[in-house]
């Protein structure tokens, strides 16, 4: 099977692994009296494995985490537990195949976290801080996207709040903390000229959880742990103009949603925009900022939302464009993704990553790619070409 090759020299692991040795406790399992093998006997099959865990995971690697565990309780079979759960299928996008526990995941296990996160987002990771940029009157454009093609967009963030284990390992209490923690700095943007309100996932009726687009939880959900004690703890915040909804406690624990029927990405942007750096304001206050590691910029459970956290999604109305050879070759120069939706000839298109660049580099690309696709389609329409158009590798 094949391997992302190891790069020559990881300094990183060099100058932590005694830090990260000294973290170690003793095997957390041994006290159980489990019948636990060793390392080699315990590592999993990866044959038919497509994940980034699947492809990056080697015997060596597995061996140094094995007795590693975070002061919460995360093991590294933890860790790689959704990528064995579902191993994914090689003529799909690869999925990132692991979750962190907690905040600390990623500093334990920064040596396999590291070179995944490096892998799915196709950005070396260094010393630097990631770029950030919440100034939304820099990005250009957004707001005039061709409606003949453009249905609608939507702009998400997610965020983690510090001291509490991420959802996929969070206890029933932590939950229930988190939610308190939530209503108040929730109430702040109340009566700081959003009001909203904050909706019980337990107190909602069908028809209510209908006009909410809520689903039961996913066989996925169920088995990385983010839906247990479903719905206890979890809510909804809907902003009464409708601009803005917060999840509580889904797969993250804040997940920020601003969504728009004219596709005017600009205006989408700027209000996730003020309303994130808001609620960044209120939970500081609290005492329980939202998580932001040096080298990786803000984490949550998810290697494939570090960095951002950032989210665009356009569904566009596509009929030429989908079929032609050159799209795949195409949507990576852009660093795009395209997925068809359950509408005929509808896709959405959204961000391949969401480290290495900007929130308003990340919205740019989307806006530009958007608008080339749109351009490609209306050229395929007349029976022209598009290879002109074809832009250069970004």
């Amino acid at each position: 099977m094949w391997k992302v090759k190891p790069p020559v020299a990881f300094p990183m692991e060099t100058r932590y692994r005694p830090i990260l040795e000294s973290l170690v406790p003793p095997d957390p399992m041994s006290q159980f009296h489990l019948r636990r093998g060793s390392p080699d006997e315990e590592f999993p099959d990866l044959c038919r494995n497509s994940t980034w865990m699947g492809r990056i995971l080697t015997p060596a690697m597995y061996r140094r985490q094995f007795h590693r565990c975070t002061h919460s309780g995360v093991t590294f079979d933890d860790v790689i537990r959704p990528g064995l759960e579902e191993p994914g299928d090689w003529s799909g996008p690869g999925s990132v195949g692991c979750v962190a526990g907690d905040a600390q995941s990623y500093i334990l296990f920064c040596d396999f976290f590291d070179r995944v996160i490096e892998a799915y987002h196709e950005h070396k990771i260094s010393s630097r801080t990631p770029e950030s940029d919440l100034n939304y009157d820099n990005l250009k454009g957004g707001d005039d996207l061709d409606r003949s093609y453009a249905v609608c967009c939507e702009v998400s963030v997610v965020r983690g709040v510090e001291d509490f284990c991420f959802p996929t390992h969070c206890s029933r209490g932590e939950r229930r903390q988190l939610l308190t923690l939530a209503r108040r700095a929730l109430q702040q943007l109340d009566q700081h000229g959003l009001p909203g309100q904050l909706l019980l996932l337990e107190e909602l009726n069908q028809e209510q959880q209908r006009q909410l687009n809520l689903n039961p939880p996913s066989s996925s959900q169920l088995r990385i742990g983010v839906a247990r004690d479903w719905p206890d703890a979890r809510a909804v915040w809907v902003s009464q103009n409708g601009s803005l909804v917060v999840w509580v406690n889904m797969e993250d624990h804040l997940r920020l949603v601003s969504t728009r029927e004219d596709a005017n990405i600009a205006e989408a942007f700027k209000c996730i925009c003020v309303n994130v750096q808001k609620l960044e304001e209120f939970y500081r206050k609290l005492r329980h900022p939202f998580i932001w590691k040096h080298q990786l910029g803000w984490v949550t459970s998810s290697p494939a939302d570090v960095g951002t956290g950032l989210r665009i999604r356009v569904h566009v109305r596509l009929q030429y464009l989908p079929k032609h050879n050159r799209l795949q070759d195409i949507l990576r120069r852009l660093r795009i993704r395209m997925d068809k939706t359950d509408s005929p000839m509808l896709y959405h298109v959204c961000n391949a990553a969401t480290f290495g660049v900007s929130q308003v580099g990340l919205t740019q690309l989307v806006v530009d790619g958007v608008k080339l696709l749109i351009a490609m389609e209306k050229r395929l329409e007349g029976g022209r070409d598009i290879e002109e158009l074809v832009p250069t590798q970004k």
